[in-house]
């Protein structure tokens, strides 16, 4: 099942997407539909007894962030052996975790801008969506408590990064995110068996990597996460990123102004997302 969050004039709604439009659901949004216990058997009954009358016609709709109001977002910085090894750095034991707000999301066709940063990167994702509240919960019950997988994009502002040692502040800035365009609920994709993560800038490919050589798997990524701290439905776990972001290239090399950043999980689909990058040079005064 593939689930969205649609805006259809002013009205936003949880819908499933189908062949030819999408079948809206009793929510404004996933996030508020996965609150409810039994939002799996809601979008089934839809699904299995819905009639043409309630499709609402792809050109009528827009795609939105689909979860967009996440309790906690957190993301496993160093996950695939090849980008841990660009970084020049050793395979980790633990994982390596920072967290997001949910303000920095946004949607997958979403123009993303920022005027503070001249070193604006890609790392293209696949994200976990939690369908099921844990606390402190063994692989098993952390794999069973996963609602499906989406695609994301840690758009990273590296100068900002590279202040600290904490990674933070390069990660956290407003709407640069990109996330959905939908979710694809477990029975349909397994990462475990491996699902390719794909970046390109203006139609280049630059990153590919596959789950399968995950140094922590989903599950055990949220079962750890889970240790620490109580995961709730809708909330996001980012798996790290292959290797091929600029940063990591010689010379490095960052998005620019204009630049189209597209970002597939084949599956999932595709985030396209184009970037307006102006960094302001502050007004001196005597």
């Amino acid at each position: 099942m593939k689930l969205a969050t649609i805006q259809v004039g002013s009205q936003s709604l949880a819908a499933i997407q189908v062949a030819m439009g999408y079948l809206p659901l009793p929510a404004r949004n996933l996030s508020e539909l996965m609150k409810k216990t039994d939002w799996l058997a809601t979008a089934t009954k839809v699904l299995d007894g819905h009639s043409a009358n309630m499709l609402v016609p792809v050109e009528q709709a827009q795609l939105l962030t689909p979860v967009p109001e996440p309790s906690k977002v957190i993301c496993c910085g160093l996950n695939y052996a090849d980008h841990i090894l660009e970084m020049g750095r050793e395979l980790p034991k633990y994982p390596t975790l920072f967290a997001k707000f949910a303000d920095t999301l946004t949607g997958p066709e979403t123009e993303i801008s920022s005027t503070a940063s001249s070193n604006v990167d890609w790392e293209a994702e696949l994200a976990v969506v939690i369908g099921t509240e844990i606390h402190q919960a063994s692989v098993e019950e952390a794999s069973a408590a996963i609602a499906g997988y989406t695609v994301a994009n840690d758009v990273s502002m590296r100068d900002w990064q590279r202040r600290t040692l904490q990674w933070f502040q390069g990660k956290a800035f407003d709407a640069t995110t990109p996330l959905g365009p939908v979710i694809v609920t477990v029975d349909e994709i397994d990462p475990e068996q491996g699902v390719e993560v794909i970046c390109r800038i203006n139609g280049e490919e630059v990153q590919r990597g596959n789950t399968a050589s995950f140094v922590f798997s989903a599950a055990q990524l949220v079962s750890y996460i889970s240790e620490f701290t109580t995961l709730r439905p809708g909330d996001l776990v980012l798996t790290g990123t292959p290797g091929g972001v600029g940063m990591g290239m010689e010379p490095p090399r960052f998005l620019t102004d204009g630049d189209e950043l597209q970002t597939e999980i084949p599956g999932i689909g595709i985030l396209q997302n184009k970037f307006r990058l102006r960094v302001e040079t502050p007004v001196k005064t005597h």
